[in-house]
């Protein structure tokens, strides 16, 4: 079986106040979701999961250390700069913080920063070397 990333899941504060957050940012939350308890996000061929933190961490068995930079970023890209624009003035009206402004790259492409009220970093890029499919998802060149 080839390798791949099927879900990723957040640690959050408040299920519900973070699925708001996200369907604000254009996604829908599945029917696999369970009210105050877990929420689902079809995001391309991945899916995104909303969850407590602490159970998260409970369940994964270490420890909750707290808030953040993690070293990791997700990363969502766009069709246009004007894309990158709108998901991060959406991401800051409804709660995120912008970390980074969109800027032209050195790559090329377009991209800028927020966190979420979590603080899980996210970056959105427009980048002109990757294909986006209709799902949304990217085909590497």
């Amino acid at each position: 079986m080839p390798a791949s990333v099927t879900l990723i899941t957040l640690g959050v504060a408040d299920v519900e106040a973070s699925r708001k957050f996200y369907e604000a940012l254009g996604f829908r939350a599945s029917r696999a979701s369970v009210a105050g308890e877990v929420a689902f996000f079809q995001a391309g061929g991945v899916a995104l999961a909303l969850w407590s933190r602490a159970k998260l961490a409970a369940d994964a068995h270490v420890a909750d250390s707290g808030r953040g930079f993690a070293g990791i970023a997700i990363a969502r890209n766009v069709a246009s700069k004007a894309e990158v624009d709108a998901v991060l003035a959406t991401a800051a009206a409804t709660g995120g913080r912008i970390a980074k402004p969109a800027i032209d790259t050195s790559w090329g492409g377009y991209s800028g920063y927020f966190t979420d009220p979590d603080l899980h970093l996210w970056e959105i890029a427009w980048n002109p070397h990757f294909t986006l499919l209709a799902d949304g998802s990217l085909r590497l060149p």
